[in-house]
């Protein structure tokens, strides 16, 4: 009875476990560790900048398009002899009987004189010169007038009226907004290329530190992935922790940002910052976007580091 039991004992299959380290292969606190944090710091802190420029633009062009759309120009010539101000008052009223207008203002004659102040100067006498009188005509909201058969019943009533639908101003703000997105774009992967190529150099430097400890564990049969993964956790730490340390200080900056913008400014300047940035706040999809990328370099950070070791033991053998 005694042998067969040493028997089925020795039949018993053996479970190989990795090699358990008391130490990681990779020292957490070093000084390449912390120079590697600093680094990823940086280069999420101006990703983080460039995201969040990228929506500034974007919402400031989105803005400044759904408002000019929302307004048409209209010019009103003098012609001859003809009596500009009743034809002022008759181009009012047929673009208020228009379909889809919500408010028409006509420009006092004081009013587009003073148009031309930047360009003419003050205290001149404009009189003796044929000044167009101009219309601002408000569109009401979702409507889309008829613009095309508004512009031809003005010009076969009165001859010197002529509409500007702000198309072409339009078009070159998409163009400028799409200019500034994909410069944004370009600056965000050359971000994220010179980071891999710092992640690689700092994993390169921490396999010839630890070459040895390396070697034994992978002669000794310790699968690619077990040693990979160690310095594939460490990098992981270091790019969350110096993501979270860039990506933290441009979510500061631009709270913080939007909090004077709020306060300190006022009058003409306030005015002129909101014409540009709206609000400066870049939205709950600013904040949220910049989160995210910090987790998206982390993972780079991760990914890179790990290639970099699956290649050096390749080189091993």
């Amino acid at each position: 009875m005694a042998d067969n039991r040493d028997r089925e004992l020795n039949v018993q299959p053996r479970t190989e476990e990795l090699p358990r380290l008391r130490s990681p292969i990779v020292p957490r606190n070093s000084i390449a560790g912390r120079a590697l944090v600093a680094v990823v710091a940086i280069m999420t802190f101006l990703a983080s900048m460039t995201t969040g420029a990228v929506v500034l633009v974007r919402v400031a062009a989105s803005d400044w398009q759904s408002e000019v759309a929302r307004e048409v120009t209209l010019q009103v010539r003098p012609q001859g002899t003809r009596d500009l101000e009743a034809d002022v008052r008759k181009v009012v009223e047929i673009v208020r009987a228009a379909p889809g207008i919500a408010d028409v203002r006509p420009y006092t004659k004081e009013e587009s004189s003073k148009l031309l102040e930047p360009w003419l100067g003050s205290g001149l006498a404009l009189d003796d010169l044929p000044v167009p009188r101009m219309i601002v005509v408000k569109v009401a909201p979702g409507a889309t007038p008829d613009l095309a058969a508004l512009r031809k019943v003005l010009s076969e009533q009165i001859p010197g009226a002529s509409i500007d639908d702000h198309r072409g101003w339009i078009d070159q703000m998409r163009a400028m907004s799409s200019t500034a997105v994909m410069g944004g774009i370009l600056i965000l992967l050359l971000v994220f290329a010179a980071t891999a190529l710092s992640v690689t150099f700092a994993t390169r430097g921490a396999i010839a530190t630890n070459r040895p400890v390396v070697e034994v564990l992978h002669f000794i049969g310790a699968p690619d992935s077990f040693i990979a993964g160690h310095f594939q956790r460490h990098f992981l730490w270091l790019g969350l922790k110096g993501g979270a340390i860039g990506g933290g200080a441009a979510i500061l900056f631009f709270a913080f940002a939007e909090l004077i913008t709020g306060w300190f400014l006022g009058g003409a300047s306030a005015d002129r910052v909101s014409a540009l940035f709206g609000s400066f706040s870049i939205g709950i999809a600013g904040y949220v976007a910049v989160t995210l990328q910090v987790i998206v370099i982390a993972v780079l950070i991760a990914a890179t580091s790990r290639q970099t070791v699956n290649r050096t033991l390749q080189s091993i053998d």
